[in-house]
């Protein structure tokens, strides 16, 4: 599945530049103008990179970041601004953004720094033994996880189902990708209801509203995805 990049710009000459390009190459591009319309979308669409600017209307490109990464979102950030002061590089990076590219920059460079932070970030999902979002943090290697304070008693198959979800953020998986990922060669002994209790499950444990989960979404028809 192709990438989809969030690129929240207010001057409209590069952003539909930057959005051309990118298409160009491939990726699936979503745009906002201003910081709290990026916010909006940044929650909505879980995209795999967000090219966010320091000075933007409403919002800016500082704050956004600080309540994405507040709110436990650990979407790779490369920060775009016309300042190159090393304090406000500090901040960016402070608040919790991956990359800092100034301006004016190269297509090139910018096209370098997302290939790249989307590498690394497909080898830590890839290779995940610790996860957090919102008050949850999990330890895979240690089969432990806590909800703030409070232990949460997930059985190691909720685990494993737990990890796949978040290692395909953003993406939808069907009930038959979990029984071949999870079950294996046991699924012909396993039926699309044992998936359904053990997502049930989970929710129970680390959603604050099981019955209207923001972490382990249903899709109509087509399975579950995770968002956080």
């Amino acid at each position: 599945m192709p990438k989809e990049i969030l690129i929240i710009e207010d001057e409209q000459g590069i952003l539909m530049s930057l959005k051309d390009e990118f298409e160009l190459q491939g990726y699936v591009v979503h745009t906002a103008e201003e910081g709290e319309r990026g916010l909006e979308l940044a929650r909505q669409l879980t995209p795999d990179l967000i090219i966010l600017d320091v000075m933007l209307p409403v919002l800016d490109g500082y704050e956004v970041c600080q309540k994405l990464r507040m709110e436990g979102d650990s979407t790779p950030v490369i920060m775009l601004t016309v300042k190159d002061k090393e304090a406000d590089k500090v901040l960016g990076l402070g608040l919790g953004a991956d990359d800092y590219v100034t301006k004016p920059f190269s297509f090139p460079e910018l096209t370098a720094r997302v290939k790249a932070l989307l590498r690394r970030t497909d080898e830590r999902v890839r290779d995940l033994a610790k996860y957090s979002f919102g008050d949850i943090h999990l330890d895979f290697e240690k089969y432990e996880a806590n909800k703030g304070e409070e232990f949460l008693n997930l059985t190691t198959l909720e685990f494993h189902v737990l990890k796949f979800l978040i290692q395909n953020k953003g993406k939808v998986i069907t009930r038959d990708g979990f029984l071949d990922k999870i079950w294996g060669e046991d699924k012909v002994s396993v039926s699309y209801r044992t998936v359904d209790t053990h997502i049930s499950n989970i929710r129970k444990k680390i959603e604050e509203n099981p019955a209207n989960p923001k972490h382990i979404l249903s899709i109509r028809s087509a399975g579950y995805k995770f968002v956080g």
